[in-house]
């Protein structure tokens, strides 16, 4: 499975096959469209473990727990997206490229189930780092996801933690 999401991201994380009159050609299928939005999803999370500076052992485990529950993948094949997702992330000027296709993607529900698995990665190292909050309530405000919504996602990701 990790050749397929490897292969997938080579050819449509960039810009697409440019038709003959030079336009851009979106040949994307809705199984294209799923997987951009998982290594836009698995950025996000990337992001918010990276915003301290420090990726610890426990925010990785439960990024790589979280990414196989729920997008139901193998070791190989969350590693294998967690890979790719780390390289858009490096080579993102920002997450907007990320946070508009999960805006446009994702409905309240799965934006708020986005949020709680965020605020996990945040309190899975056991701190909440000034960094890090500053960085989650950005993507928030750019998923259009209002403060009570991450007010009621961080409560339940702190009763899941315990």
């Amino acid at each position: 499975m990790a050749d397929p999401i490897r292969s997938f991201f080579a050819s449509r994380m960039k810009l697409g096959p440019t038709e003959p009159n030079g336009h851009a050609e979106t040949l994307e299928t809705p199984e294209d469209q799923r997987r951009r939005v998982h290594i836009a999803a698995c950025a996000l999370l990337l992001e918010l473990a990276y915003a301290d500076d420090e990726f610890s052992d426990a925010e990785r485990g439960h990024i790589e727990a979280v990414v196989q529950r729920h997008l139901g993948l193998d070791d190989e094949a969350a590693h294998q997206l967690l890979e790719l997702a780390d390289e858009a992330r490096r080579e993102a000027h920002d997450v907007y490229q990320f946070t508009s296709l999960i805006r446009d993607s994702y409905d309240l529900g799965q934006k708020t189930l986005l949020a709680e698995i965020m605020w996990g990665v945040i309190l899975a190292d056991g701190q909440i780092q000034r960094h890090e909050g500053r960085v989650l309530r950005k993507i928030a405000s750019l998923l259009d996801l209002e403060p009570g919504y991450l007010a009621e996602a961080r409560r339940r990701a702190g009763t899941d933690a315990n």
